[in-house]
This record gives structure tokens, C-alpha cells and sequence, in this order.
């Protein structure tokens, strides 16, 4: 495994790190918690350091297990949660819609302690802000309580995550250039390259680590699934139109050129792929079983993708691979 600093920070960082949400929900499958667990312990096995997850994951969920795996091993690895969404307050949930948000420099306090105490540790090594949307980054006391919480040693950073889908690119220039934040995630894939490339110049100047989520595009670039697929009615990607994955399967098609010049799987080269350059510090797949975190955590150590055909995927998505345009978004935490 090879690591990356992550900005500005003193966080070394796993270039593959495990996005704790496909063992934290059903989004992805269903699997017994013991084959979870045994994910995330073999991931460690394997040299990932950064583990992302969420207190909105299943409702804390998402931070428990992670303690029941690594609690041993909590000073060997990084962690990094996410707040925002007011988990403590009655909601029904319909299919994959957001919960309301809350900002208040009290919640978000409160949020943290108990994370703090579903994660097992007195010290959370990414704290940070879940989708935010312009109405949070505005809030000076949020990030004064954030400061205060990095000198209460309760965090040692905070950052931002966008989404829920790919966009935001507003908020995440603010995040970088007003809030001067070390550290924010991004989507960004062979398939949805923006707005992650126009973060790219801005973060160099800020000199922001960035961190990059569902690199496959929800199963499009690692081999899942074919036109033929049928998604379980709990899987995220059950919502989506039959046009969706139409489109997307052509735009697979049309990087078939970079499996015929390059010994790896599609799935290593689209994490090799997102993580060419200087911009991205860490990547973090979709994990669900133990062939795929082999695979995905071979992928650094994997054929470099040629300049020539990292420029022909940069002009294939500048042209939205030859396909009328059309609204798109991707699912994403």
C-alpha cells in the first residue's frame, strides 16, 4: 500500500481507504455482520489506514462496527466521520431521501461526543461536514466551535463532504477558499469527472487534500453488472431508470481502449484513474466482498495509465462520450 498527506494536515493517508457505509447499510447487498467485520479487519491486514464513515450510517451504525472490528487497532488507523443530519429526531425515511440537517453549534457538539462514544476513541481524526449546504458554510459559529473542538483535542481536523450527489460546486470552493478547510470529498470517476476537475486548481492553491468517493460510479467500472442485471429492491441502485444504465454501459464501452492497453482490471484502472495526478490523496471504493478489496487494493501498485489515454478519457467526458446530453446525478452517500 502507498499513502499520501492529506492537504495540509499530518494525516498520511491509505490511497485506498474503505467508505464504511457498504458494511453499514444495505445500499450494497446484505451480509452478515461478522462478514463485515472481517472486511474491514482484512483491510487493515492489507495496509488501509483511513476509514470513512458516518453517524447519519445507518444510525450510528456505521461508526459501532467499525469500533467492534478495529477498536484494537485505533491508534494504527485514521478515522474519519461525518455530522450534519439530525439522526436524534423522529424521522420516516422514504426510499434514499435526506434526513433534515441540523447546525447549531450545541447539536453538532452533542453530535460529536457521541460519536466519540460509538467510535470507542477520545479523538476523531476527520470530523467532517455532511453535504453541507451554503446555509452551514455561512455560519461563523460552526467553525469557531470547530477550532475549539480541535483545541479540546476531541478532533484533530475537520473538513467537508459533498453531496449527496455529484455537484456543489459553490459550496465546495467556499469550504476551500473562505473556510480554508485541510480536507474535502469529492465524487469523481472516469464517468463523472466534474466538478471534481475544476476543484482541482482551487485545492492546489489552498492546497486542500482532497478525498474521492465511489471512484466506480456505483458499480458501472468495476465489473458488477451488466445490462441484464437486476438490483434487490433494498440496493440504491434499484431507484435508478433503465435509460441510466442504457447510457452508462455505452460510456463503458467506449473505455474499453484502456483495459486493451493496460494489464488490470477495469476496476483498478478506475482507481488508478482517479488516483493519477497530484489532487486526490485517497480513494475510497465500494467494498463489499474479499475478491474486491483484493482487487481494489492492488489497484496503486498496478500499471500506470499511459498520458495519451488518460488525456483521450479527459476529451471522451468533455464530448459526454458522443450521447446527447441529458440531466444526470449518481446516488451517492
Amino acid at each position: 500500500m502507498k499513502y499520501r498527506q492529506l492537504g495540509t494536515t499530518d494525516l498520511n493517508v491509505s490511497e485506498v481507504g474503505f467508505g464504511v457505509w457498504t458494511v453499514a447499510t444495505n445500499w450494497w447487498g446484505k451480509r452478515t455482520e461478522q462478514e463485515n467485520i472481517n472486511l474491514l479487519v482484512k483491510a487493515y491486514d492489507l495496509g488501509v489506514n483511513f476509514y470513512d464513515t458516518a453517524d447519519t450510517y445507518s444510525d450510528g451504525y456505521g461508526e459501532e462496527i467499525l469500533a467492534k472490528a478495529l477498536r484494537k487497532q485505533r491508534h494504527d488507523i485514521l478515522i474519519g466521520t461525518k455530522f450534519g443530519y439530525d439522526i436524534y429526531s423522529p424521522f420516516e425515511q422514504v426510499g434514499h431521501q435526506e434526513r433534515p440537517q441540523k447546525w447549531t453549534t450545541d447539536y453538532v457538539r452533542y453530535a460529536c461526543e457521541q460519536s466519540l462514544r460509538r467510535l470507542e476513541t477520545d479523538y476523531i481524526d476527520l470530523f467532517q461536514l455532511h453535504n453541507p449546504k451554503m446555509d452551514a458554510i455561512e455560519q461563523d459559529e460552526l467553525f469557531d466551535l470547530l477550532d475549539e473542538l480541535v483545541k479540546e483535542g476531541k478532533i484533530r481536523h475537520y473538513g467537508a463532504a459533498l453531496g449527496p450527489d455529484i455537484g456543489w460546486f459553490e459550496e465546495g470552493e467556499a469550504v476551500m477558499k473562505h473556510r480554508n478547510v485541510p480536507s474535502v470529498q469529492v465524487i469523481y470517476s472516469l464517468i463523472e469527472q466534474q466538478p471534481a476537475r475544476q476543484f482541482f486548481p482551487i485545492a492546489r492553491e489552498e492546497q486542500t487534500g482532497l478525498l474521492s468517493r465511489v471512484p466506480h460510479a456505483s458499480g458501472l467500472l468495476d465489473g458488477t453488472f451488466t445490462k441484464d442485471t437486476v438490483f434487490d429492491s433494498t440496493d440504491h441502485r434499484s431507484y435508478r431508470k433503465q435509460d441510466w444504465l442504457d447510457r452508462a454501459l455505452v460510456k463503458l464501452e467506449r473505455l474499453a481502449f484502456l483495459t486493451e492497453h493496460i494489464d488490470a482490471t477495469i476496476g483498478q484502472i478506475a482507481i488508478k484513474f482517479t488516483l493519477s495526478g497530484e489532487w486526490i490523496a485517497c480513494v475510497l471504493p465500494n467494498i463489499t466482498s474479499q475478491e474486491q478489496l483484493q482487487e481494489f487494493v492492488a489497484a496503486p501498485e498496478s500499471e500506470e495509465i499511459p498520458a495519451d489515454d488518460l488525456q483521450l478519457a479527459w476529451e471522451l467526458f468533455d464530448d459526454n462520450f458522443g450521447l446527447p446530453e441529458e440531466a444526470e446525478s449518481t446516488v451517492a452517500d
